[in-house]
């Protein structure tokens, strides 16, 4: 018969190895970038007492793979990952846990308590506060493209009814893309109608007290932002950090879901405008707006606060969140906008304004994690979601599915989809300042950090040693 401390080895192996592999499930389905990934599970294994050395992991959109091996002996294993959401929360307290319990020496038993807790803790927000808070970071959008104040509320009540409404459709379990297309069908919809309201015939039985509240100069413009709540910002950015990173095929799946799920609302939106009968602001209407810089300020923090609230962001870092918007938007604004389009500003177009901004509050941000005491991405990202462009997307996609052999569809197309593209490009790559560089700064003193505790743990003889597992077989 085998030693029964023999084999309690091997049986602690393969539950060291499963807590690795559910640390990174966490992880995965909670959309954090996989450079984050990787690093947390490492981190972790260092407390488990996995060496480095002998330790190989990958990481896929649907799969993790962990595999402890030196020359003669293997161990593996491997996670599916399916429920793939957003939880900075999450994220933040994954990040925590791994090191709390390598200072605080944590059991295997309550390193797995922490862990199931932090996977099944409810989010912060309710379905209703998050379309309604969602909704009206669709209206912060409209802002930005020039609407006025009554548009911003129409756009916001077509986002919430359309956010909702998909919920409920989550809920019974139908196709998550078809979902989408519901979605943005029914705001396009809700928000075409309530362009009528300002309308004269409408206005005529509305009291002269009331008119300027319901009367809008700009009644079309909550079409480009109703359904903005479906645009996947953070797959977006994790696409493209982790193609910088050097990640490709996890970016390219990431990639791929994203375009699916803007083909889907880009399909519900232009069904909705055929419809509707009406396509203007797909190609013409203008996205360039006139308001003062406390007006996008404020508009800006409802977007990064509403936005937070899909992400599950923690309530305490919503001031910061709010401010971190601000600091993006009126940034990118600033060097946007300018005399060429009756503004003020510095006039440098979108494309600088839009990295100088995300690449401002990334940097900003590389000393606020020591504050607030939370990973980059959950403060950094629903900041600079407020200047994804989803419009261009969606008006490049829909101009490519309504060609109808008109002269300069294509250029209108491509010009679109570019100028998206590259902006997603500028987002991302200021939102990765601290992996590109800040990181070589920052990461040796993280490192000589985690060397000392690794020793300590060495030193205790906690560490995994292969020979002797394989001595139990």
């Amino acid at each position: 018969m085998e030693p029964i401390e023999q084999v309690t080895s091997e049986k602690i192996l393969r539950r060291k190895l499963d807590l690795l592999l559910r640390t990174g499930q966490i992880l995965v389905e909670s959309s954090a970038d996989t450079s984050r990934i990787i690093r947390n599970m490492k981190r972790t294994a260092a407390y488990l007492g996995l060496p480095e050395e002998n330790l190989h992991i990958n990481v896929d959109y649907y799969m993790l793979q962990v595999n402890v091996s030196d020359e003669t002996h293997s161990f593996s294993k491997m996670q599916r990952c399916d429920r793939h959401g957003i939880d900075m929360t999450a994220i933040q307290d994954i990040s925590k846990l791994s090191w709390q319990a390598i200072k605080e020496d944590y059991s295997l038993d309550r390193y797995s308590e922490e862990l199931e807790k932090i996977a099944h803790t409810r989010r912060h927000y309710s379905e209703w506060m998050v379309a309604i808070c969602a909704g009206f970071a669709c209206g912060g959008f409209c802002i930005q493209f020039g609407c006025d104040w009554p548009a911003f509320f129409y756009a916001s009540i077509a986002a919430i009814l359309g956010n909702r409404f998909r919920m409920y459709l989550n809920s019974l379990g139908s196709n998550v893309y078809a979902n989408i297309a519901i979605a943005a069908f029914v705001s396009t919809l809700i928000a075409w109608a309530s362009a009528f309201i300002s309308t004269p015939v409408v206005e005529a039985h509305i009291p002269d007290c009331l008119l300027p509240v319901f009367h809008s100069d700009t009644p079309w413009h909550p079409l480009m932002a109703c359904a903005l709540f479906i645009v996947p910002g953070v797959p977006l950015i994790n696409f493209v950090s982790d193609m910088l990173d050097n990640h490709i095929e996890t970016g390219l799946v990431r990639a791929t879901n994203t375009v699916i799920m803007v083909l889907a609302m880009s399909f519900g939106i232009a069904v909705a405008i055929k419809v509707c009968g009406i396509d203007n602001f797909v190609k013409s209407l203008s996205m360039t707006p006139h308001h003062t810089f406390g007006e996008y300020a404020l508009a800006a923090a409802i977007s990064a606060m509403g936005f937070a609230t899909i992400f599950n962001v923690p309530r305490r870092l919503m001031p910061w969140i709010a401010v971190g918007g601000i600091i993006a938007v009126c940034s990118r604004n600033f060097i946007n906008l300018g005399p060429s389009n009756g503004n003020i500003g510095l006039d440098l177009g979108p494309i600088l304004g839009t990295l100088c901004g995300s690449a401002l509050i990334s940097i900003v941000n590389i000393k606020m994690v020591h504050l607030v005491h939370t990973p980059h991405q959950c403060i950094t990202i629903p900041a600079v979601i407020p200047m994804v462009p989803g419009v261009l997307m969606y008006r490049a996609l829909y101009a490519v599915i309504d060609m109808q052999g008109v002269v300069g569809e294509v250029t209108l197309a491509a010009h679109n989809a570019i100028n998206g593209s590259l902006l997603i490009i500028c987002i991302a790559i200021g939102v990765a300042i601290p992996n590109i560089f800040a990181r070589k700064w920052i990461a040796p003193d993280r490192r000589k950090k985690l060397n000392r505790l690794i020793e300590e743990r060495k030193a205790r003889g906690e560490f995994i040693d292969l020979d002797a597992v394989v001595e139990s077989k």
